[in-house]
């Protein structure tokens, strides 16, 4: 059993380069399916369960040492992407949508959790649903500042992975096989598709990032590091409740500042996705590292929750593509934008078009700004459900 806490986490970062270095270098097929974010966070469970490592004093220090710091400064850097100015060249309508999608979303947790919280384990299952929101609304990054923000259990935070996992797959899946019937879509909803040729037109979403080099990272890391300092300060002297907590604050303080810091100059240096993946990656294994395989009896239930929230999603995006004539490309990259991220939506862009992928990343871009703030609104409209 492993005692100390450096080697504890050197456990960890080689678990993430192993499992990462397989998935660039053979490309399996699994990796589809389950990407290997989840697999890492499967395998670093299985190894707790096994009790691999102690849990003494030592260990967790070192464990709130570095996921207290490594959140804050991973959302920093991960919203320098989200530029603002540039996210506004989509224009009104994909824009519209996006948030269409990303209310309906909010809408389906609500219900979702009206109808099977009383099934649930605890009193706490509205954290999760929170932070699952935060994912779906947003990316992985926000289900782990919303997780961070409301002091979510790791084990809790199992159930919303798996949930998260599956689900999303089964969405890529459906959103894909529809990409053929968008003609017969757009004829049902009465779209108009000059739109989407125009804002494709429109977007430039270059940068001009500088390369990565040591003084980049460096710069990158070290200001991400001091944004989450100067948020510790300024939390100390913000007033708390029993929702919004000290370590809330520094979250909200992080996510400001890299919105801000994401229409100047730092924002193109060269790095800065490189360093959020990575502590991301840390982030998810060190939950991990405190999760119980033994205790995800609960998880098939949240996966039907989920589900229902997909389908209530499904429900308002047919009705909304009614009333406004929306075409099935901006209603799917909306959705996807939504629950995938980053990863997902502008391969779902793709699949219509190579020229539209800047239209699925700009949209994606959009739920890392709002994915925090969403998951903490529903969680707190479900605390008061509870």
């Amino acid at each position: 059993m492993i005692e100390n806490g450096i080697v504890f986490l050197t456990i960890l970062i080689l678990i993430i380069g192993i499992i990462t270095s397989i998935e660039k270098r053979f490309k399996w097929k699994i990796f589809d399916v389950l990407p290997s974010i989840v697999i890492i966070y499967a395998l670093v469970m299985i190894l707790s369960s096994l009790g691999l490592w102690s849990k003494n004093e030592n260990i967790e220090s070192v464990y709130n040492s570095f996921k207290n710091t490594l959140l804050p400064s991973m959302i920093f850097l991960m919203l320098l992407d989200a530029d603002i100015r540039t996210i506004a060249k989509l224009g009104k309508k994909m824009i519209f949508t996006f948030l269409l999608a990303a209310v309906s979303i909010m809408i389906g947790f609500v219900i979702s959790y009206a109808i099977f919280h009383n099934y649930l384990d605890g009193n706490e299952a509205w954290k999760s649903f929170g932070a699952l929101c935060g994912s779906w609304t947003g990316g992985t990054g926000n289900m782990i500042a919303v997780q961070g923000a409301l002091n979510i259990s790791n084990n809790d935070m199992g159930y919303v992975l798996i949930s998260d996992s599956i689900n999303y797959t089964l969405w890529v899946m459906l959103l894909l096989a529809l990409v053929p019937f968008a003609t017969k879509f757009n004829s049902w909803a009465k779209a108009d598709v000059s739109t989407i040729d125009a804002v494709s037109k429109k977007l430039n979403i270059q940068k001009n990032r500088s390369d990565i080099s040591l003084s980049s990272l460096m710069l990158l890391l070290g200001s991400a590091l001091m944004v989450n300092e100067i948020g510790k300060q300024i939390a100390t002297l913000l007033p708390t409740t029993d929702f919004i907590t000290h370590y809330t604050w520094i979250v909200i303080i992080a996510t400001l500042t890299g919105i801000f810091f994401a229409t100047t100059p730092l924002a193109k240096i060269g790095g800065s996705s490189l360093i959020a993946q990575m502590m991301l990656y840390l982030i998810v294994a060190l939950i991990a590292s405190r999760a119980d395989f033994s205790e995800l009896a609960q998880a098939p239930l949240y996966i039907i929750a989920g589900f229902v929230v997909l389908v209530i999603h499904l429900i308002f995006m047919m009705l909304f593509a009614k009333i406004f004539r929306l075409d099935l490309f901006t209603l799917g990259v909306a959705s996807l934008a939504n629950i995938g991220g980053v990863a997902s939506a502008p391969i779902l862009a793709s699949a219509y078009s190579k020229a539209l992928v800047p239209i699925g990343v700009l949209m994606a871009l959009m739920g890392y700004i709002i994915g925090t703030g969403a998951g903490l609104m529903v969680a707190k409209i479900l605390q008061l459900l509870s």
